[in-house]
């Protein structure tokens, strides 16, 4: 894992943007994977201000969302769908044939779960998978657990994880989580972690120490070959 310590969010956000544009440069169909949440949206909101100076760059992206929150309308404020479409998709003109997306409700999660694993198959693995930190140390909705699963699956979502900001301006609380693997996320060509806030000060000191252990999901990624760890000042 490369670990680069920055001044500020600001600094890590433009550093993320840089890696993605830089590949979307020599791959014009990269296949990004796209977290959600508070610390990857400034990212976004760079690519999307590249998108308005260089469209042509933009015009063979594809996007995979990561996860979702089980249970809720696609529609919904808060759901990964809602973000995704408000802060990437709809900014940088992305169509439905370039998206890769869990249904939040489902009839049947488990199926949903197969088919996401042969989309992936069909058109992965990741080029660039971004992912934040958990205050658990969970990366897409891969939980602390005894053990991870390597695929597409829904999961139960950890109390903590229940606490996330997206929730409060659910409607209602959401049943499970939707998600990528450990095994797809490690399956990605370059992995983008990034973690940013006092507030993740504990778990980023738990992560740096190397160990590597399912109670910490996101330690899986020191077996990556490529992942680049941004960081501010704050969480350290």
């Amino acid at each position: 894992m490369e670990i680069s310590i920055l001044d500020s969010y600001e600094e890590i956000s433009r550093r993320a943007a840089a890696i993605i544009t830089g590949q979307l440069e020599k791959k014009k169909d990269l296949l990004l994977g796209a977290a959600t949440g508070s610390t990857p949206g400034r990212t976004y909101d760079l690519l999307a201000e590249e998108y308005g100076r260089r469209p042509q760059l933009f015009a063979g992206m594809r996007v995979l969302k990561l996860d979702e929150w089980g249970g809720l309308r696609m529609t919904d404020a808060g759901t990964s769908e809602s973000y995704l479409q408000e802060r990437l998709l709809s900014p940088m003109g992305i169509p439905p044939s370039r998206y890769i997306s869990f249904a939040s409700d489902p009839a049947d999660p488990d199926l949903e779960c197969e088919r996401m694993q042969g989309e992936l198959a069909m058109a992965g693995p990741l080029d660039c998978c971004v992912l934040g930190l958990g205050l658990n140390g969970h990366i897409g909705f891969n939980e602390p657990a005894a053990f991870l699963q390597p695929g597409f699956h829904k999961a139960r979502l950890a109390e903590a994880t229940l606490q996330h900001s997206m929730v409060a301006a659910m409607e209602r609380r959401p049943q499970y989580g939707l998600t990528l693997g450990v095994g797809d996320i490690l399956q990605a060509r370059t992995i983008l972690l990034l973690i940013s806030g006092p507030a993740k000060k504990d778990i980023t000191r738990e992560l740096l120490s190397k160990k590597v252990t399912p109670d910490l999901p996101a330690s899986f990624l020191w077996l990556h070959a490529h992942t680049i760890c941004l960081l501010d000042k704050d969480a350290v």
